[in-house]
């Protein structure tokens, strides 16, 4: 006779045949009883077992949630005095017998050898992001031997950062800041050196105090207002400024205010249209794309810490994933008109960044509000029209790609808010919406036309040219406030977002 024990949702097999064995059952054989009982014992031991892991699991989350918590994540001007007594004791211009075995790759490189490591352990460097970018640069600057890192970061880790931000777990998703998260990983793989936590978003009020603490600093950041910023504090404080930024399948990088070159000011000195603006939460990002340029930004950082190589000091690095393809571009010279490192600068001091850009520094996607409530419809009365089964269309006015991530639970007419700027007649599926319009349009009660779109914002733009094409038509056109992320957030909880 050969069986399966079930025990306590366990089972433990003998053979191939099976029998389940629930409440009470006998054996005519002592030996099959003797086998049984040996079964249940070790069923048991191994329940305990799986009881005694998923406590220590927990125990370990709440160690988590609890180191999160006490971590000074705070401006270093509140813990200088701790931050100094985590500082490792000043290289004296030698190499222990751990630092020649932990750097000895780099050590045997000529260009470095025992100096440039020597330099790199009494270099400070200061990483504002702890994103798709700063996770690289990070790790590898903890790696390389830095002496002290700064990892400013002001955000929590999310769920959709761990397909770029390497730095961070599930285990910490929507728990830990970022900048706690980043430097757990950075102490892990090199715990000699220095981590200091600054768990602010980087103002006017706070940057020249936290930049003027270290050599060097990295723009790891994802939006326009903090790069202008950086770029001043950096120019203010004398500190060499290493940029980089990523977009989809494409990158770049350059360094601010180090021997001569222009800062951020001197090429772009007006911010561009805020509407003109993008992230990669809107537009997206590859992971390794943001990798490749985090690495070359660390890369940066030990040329101009130890002075070798040639920095990319007035010349713009543009990588595309892809072609496969890196182009190094010659930027213009630092201008002497620079309102803020030219001969007669009129930025002496930080500003008020969001209201010279016209953004918010972050990524927080921005909310557009451009039309009258009359025109809009919230996500919850939607759901509730499609109840009562009144005809009525709905354009959804994302890009095909981001319909077959999901959609609404209704017939739906897909007319990508770019159709809109083609030349009338050009777009073939305004052409579709166009006759189905127009089929299903009475003068006895107009057509309701709905338009969704990610977050809300250009759908309103949507129900303005909607307005303007189907004017001749009896509709009535209205935005879903709030778009799918609504949806989800007032209809549907188990509806995905991304």
């Amino acid at each position: 006779m050969v069986f399966v024990v079930v025990y306590n949702g366990l089972q433990l097999s003998y053979g191939t045949k099976y029998i389940i064995f629930c409440n009470t059952i006998k054996f005519q054989s002592s030996a099959y009883l003797e086998l049984f009982h040996s079964c249940l014992t070790t069923m048991t031991d191994v329940a305990n077992l799986i009881s005694q892991l998923q406590e220590k699991d927990k125990e370990i989350l709440r160690l988590r949630e609890l180191l999160s918590q006490r971590t000074t994540c705070t401006d270093s001007r509140d813990n200088e005095s701790a931050r100094q007594s985590l500082k490792v004791p000043e290289v004296d211009g030698r190499l222990s017998r751990d630092d020649i075995a932990r750097y000895s790759r780099q050590l045997i490189l000529s260009e470095l050898g025992v100096k440039g490591q020597v330099a790199l352990g009494r270099t400070s460097v200061l990483i504002v992001g702890c994103g798709g970018l700063g996770c690289p640069a990070a790790i590898y600057l903890a790696g390389a031997g830095v002496g002290r890192l700064g990892l400013v970061d002001h955000d929590i880790v999310e769920l959709n950062n761990l397909h770029r931000q390497i730095l961070h777990s599930e285990a910490n998703a929507e728990k830990m800041p970022k900048a706690v998260s980043a430097a757990y990983s950075c102490k892990k793989l090199n715990s000699r050196m220095t981590c200091d936590i600054h768990c602010v978003m980087l103002t006017s009020s706070n940057a020249l105090d936290i930049v003027r603490q270290y050599d060097i600093v990295v723009d790891a950041t994802d939006n326009v207002a903090t790069r202008y910023l950086l770029s001043d504090a950096c120019v203010l404080s004398g500190r060499p400024l290493v940029s980089g930024g990523a977009l989809r399948f494409e990158g770049q990088l350059t360094v601010y205010n180090y021997q001569s070159s222009p800062c951020y000011r001197c090429l772009y000195p007006q911010p561009p249209l805020a509407e003109m603006v993008t992230n990669c939460s809107d537009a997206g990002v590859l992971g390794p794309v943001v990798g490749v340029i985090g690495s070359l930004q660390a890369v940066e950082v030990i040329k101009i810490a130890t002075g070798i190589g040639h920095p990319f000091a007035g010349r713009l690095v543009l990588y595309d994933g892809l072609d496969g393809t890196f182009h190094c571009v010659k930027l213009r010279g630092r201008q002497k008109t620079c309102a803020v490192c030219g001969d007669s600068p009129t930025v002496t001091k930080l500003i008020d960044y969001e209201s010279f850009c016209g953004l918010s520094a972050g990524d927080i996607c921005r909310s557009l509000n451009i039309l009258p409530p009359s025109e809009r419809i919230n996500a919850s009365d939607y759901a509730a029209f499609i109840k009562t089964g009144k005809p009525h269309l709905l354009v959804d006015v994302r890009i095909p790609v981001e319909l077959e991530i999901t959609k609404l639970p209704t017939t739906t007419h897909n007319v990508p808010v770019d159709e809109f700027t083609k030349p009338t007649g050009c777009s073939s599926l305004l052409k579709v919406l166009d006759e189905d319009v127009r089929e299903q349009a009475s003068a006895d009660a107009p057509l309701p036309l709905f338009v969704v779109c990610r977050r809300g914002n250009d759908s309103q733009l949507a129900v303005q040219k909607l307005q303007l094409f189907f004017s001749d038509v009896p509709v009535t056109v209205k935005d879903i406030i709030g778009g799918l992320a609504a949806w989800s957030n007032e209809v549907d909880k188990n509806f995905p977002i991304y």
